[in-house]
């Protein structure tokens, strides 16, 4: 192993502040970011600015990836933009017999290194991706059809902060315990026994973690951070629509950790060749011990009941609800529920699904106003929202695959059109496949409907659900969580009664509520260090983004006792 380039010290003058402010902010739920939102803030310190970013990114297009992986016995690739362009980008492709045992070799001096060098070490990779991120927005835009604003901010700062995130809780939980302690008995008259105890913070083993289409830094960056700083090798494996930020990713992993003297087989990819399958393969695998994983609820189940060899972290699918039962801001519900619905074309795991409005209607500030009003109205928002197509290109993006785009069309079918798809064309990328929101009307009381808003319909599609009642939305909530699970729950009302109730089903059912948005903040949207992204409690996810559970069991500690 060659000496450090990065020495501890210097690492800790660079990174230790950043640790402390993330460790204090995950206790007092605050603001905080050290990596800035907006594009115009890049472009000194070493970091790309836009044109850079842009350049460093079409440098990586139509060749291929290098990264002196062991065991590559081939190349592979084929992405396309949901844009329209054909990436061209050829990765290794790894003999896992070969890569798997290469990526143990490295895991004492990682586990010996302690629990500060490891945080440290991940902060200066998150670094070398911040001051990257005009690059990677590029890349995450190109491999999940998410908007440049979009793909800049939740594929790069706030994907980032997510990582940071992770790293402080590790750092937390694996310090909660001291390193050694003087162990003293008394025994009365004789003499105490006394012994030294030591306290060691063991990985699990190689963790791997699966990569999704829509979000593959914001969602990947969790399980890679937390299970590298807990001592973990990390095998990543992209989903194959979305391998080009994930393999940067890698990349500026591998480089710094041979520049801090540790082996850079410590993270590594493994990348799919073209209907190869191999996530299940790798699943069951002796070796891998962790499991990250984002995405269909049928593939999630199947690695929570097969990969019993390891311990697996899912998200999966739920059904995103929204009751609205009152509001003293008509205009900044409407406004507020119609960006939610439009932003990247529903398809977040976040996005509000079904809205559950009584039938005889809602009290607001502009007057009672029923079901039928409600719905024309908030279609009339969508609309108005999304009505500009230069607008409309920049919150929707592109739909990511044809499956999306088969359910939005087939959605149409199952009621009452309240507002119709459109097309939006896209002057940069003709070839975009860009479809504003449909909502449907659906009724409650109906059992044929019901299978329709009891389903998960990824993507831009809504059903606005007309109950007998407030009592009844809740009722349905309660169900609808308990049986399909959730990731996010929203409310609208003006009695504290309501308020309470809604509130209740939440915490009974473990869901994560947010109550009256109307203004810049969005049930879909999560801050690190402050929200939780689900909960862990209800069938759409097993775990919490981020919290303690997340971390702690991705490593043991492992006591050594000695005679005094």
């Amino acid at each position: 192993m060659a000496a450090a380039q990065l020495t501890t010290d210097a690492l800790a003058e660079k990174h230790r502040s950043t640790l402390d402010q993330a460790l204090d902010t995950i206790r007092t739920r605050a603001y905080w970011s050290p990596h800035p939102e907006h594009p115009k803030a890049y472009g000194e310190n070493g970091s790309l600015d836009a044109a850079a970013g842009l350049d460093a990114y079409k440098s990586l297009l139509d060749r291929r990836f290098e990264l002196d992986q062991p065991g590559t016995d081939g190349w592979t690739g084929g992405e396309i933009s949901p844009y329209g362009p054909a990436l061209g980008v050829e990765y290794p492709h790894a003999d896992i017999d070969v890569l798997l045992p290469a990526m143990r070799v490295g895991m004492a001096a990682w586990r010996d290194a302690g629990a500060e060098v490891r945080a440290l070490v991940c902060l200066e990779i998150l670094a070398r991706i911040s001051a990257r991120t005009h690059e990677f927005a590029h890349a995450v835009m190109h491999t999940s059809g998410q908007a440049f604003m979009m793909a800049f901010q939740a594929g790069g700062p706030h994907a980032q902060d997510r990582g940071l995130e992770a790293v402080a809780y590790a750092y937390a939980e694996q310090t909660r315990t001291p390193g050694s302690a003087d162990w003293s008995k008394p025994q009365g008259k004789r003499d105490p026994l006394e012994l030294a105890k030591s306290f060691t913070p063991v990985a699990r083993g190689i963790a791997l973690m699966i990569g999704c289409n829509t979000f593959p830094t914001w969602n990947g960056y969790p399980g890679l951070f937390a299970s590298l700083a807990t001592g973990n090798p990390v095998l990543v494996k992209p989903h194959p629509r979305a391998v080009l930020p994930l393999a940067l990713t890698v990349r500026v992993a591998r480089e710094v950790l041979a520049e801090a003297g540790f082996d850079p087989n410590l993270v590594a990819v493994a990348v799919e060749r073209p209907g190869e399958g191999i996530a299940k393969t790798l699943a069951v695998r002796p070796e891998i011990r962790i499991i990250d994983y984002t995405g269909s609820t049928a593939f999630g189940e199947w690695l929570e009941t097969h990969a019993r060899q390891a311990q697996v972290y899912t998200e999966k699918a739920g059904v995103n609800t929204v009751v609205v039962d009152s509001t003293d801001d008509y205009k900044g519900m409407l406004s507020n529920l119609a960006f939610s619905l439009s932003l990247y074309s529903g398809q977040m795991c976040t996005t509000p699904q079904n809205l559950l409005i009584p039938r005889d209607g809602i009290t607001t500030d502009a007057g009672p106003k029923s079901y039928d009003e409600v719905v024309t109205d908030l279609a009339a928002a969508v609309g108005g929202l999304l009505g500009d197509d230069a607008r409309a290109n920049a919150l929707l993006g592109a739909l990511v695959n044809p499956d999306v785009k088969a359910r939005l069309e087939a959605a149409a079918g199952l009621g009452e059109v309240a507002l119709a798809s459109r097309e939006v064309a896209n002057p940069d990328f003709p070839d975009a496949v860009v479809r504003t929101p449909v909502i449907v009307k659906l009724d409650g009381s109906k059992p044929d409907d019901e299978a329709a808003y009891l389903s998960e319909c990824f993507g831009p599609v809504s059903f606005a659900v007309s109950v007998d009642s407030t009592t009844d939305a809740l009722e349905l909530l309660r169900r609808t969580v308990r049986e399909k699970g959730a990731m996010t729950v929203g409310a609208y009302t003006t009695s504290a009664d309501t308020e309470r109730a809604v509130e209740e089903v939440c915490l009974e059912e473990s869901a994560q509520l947010s109550l009256n948005l109307t203004g810049g903040v969005y049930v879909n949207q999560t801050a690190a260090f402050s929200d939780f992204h689900g909960s862990g409690g209800n069938p759409a996810a097993n775990a919490a983004l981020c919290d303690s559970a997340f971390v702690a069991n991705r490593f043991r500690v492992v006591e050594v006792r000695r005679q005094a």
